[in-house]
C-alpha cells in the first residue's frame, strides 16, 4: 500500500481513485494510515466480505492474503485484476498506471 504514495499525484493527474482494502481491524488500521501518512482512504475489512467479492485469495501456506490490484472503470466494470502468488507478488506503479491508461483510452 506504501507504494503507491510514491506516485500518487500520477494516478490522481489520471482522474483516478486509489483505495485500499485490508483485514486490520479498524483501530489498526487507522492507526497504520497516520504512521505512513497515506493520502487515499483505507477500508478495514476484518471479515474480510469485500475481498472475498474481489476474489482476493487467501493462502494459508503463505501465511495469509495475497495482495491483489484491480482496476474499475467509471462505468463500474473491473477492467484489469492481478491476483498475488505471494507477499510480495504485487504490480509496480508503472504497470498500474499502465492499466489505467489503457483502460481509459479504451473509454474514450
Amino acid at each position: 500500500m506504501t507504494q503507491l504514495r510514491q506516485d500518487y499525484d500520477k494516478f490522481v493527474q489520471r482522474d483516478t481513485e486509489v483505495i485500499a482494502i485490508g483485514t486490520d481491524k479498524p483501530d489498526k488500521m487507522a492507526s497504520f494510515w497516520e504512521k505512513e501518512q497515506l493520502p487515499f482512504p483505507g477500508i478495514p475489512d476484518p471479515d474480510k466480505e469485500h475481498l472475498d467479492i474481489l476474489g482476493q485469495e487467501f493462502k494459508l501456506l503463505k501465511f495469509g492474503r495475497m495482495p491483489g490490484v484491480i482496476t474499475i472503470g467509471k462505468d463500474g466494470v473491473i477492467h484489469n485484476a492481478h491476483y498475488g502468488n505471494h507477499a510480495g507478488d504485487i504490480p509496480s506503479n508503472e504497470d498500474v498506471l499502465a492499466m489505467i491508461d489503457e483502460m481509459n483510452q479504451a473509454a474514450d
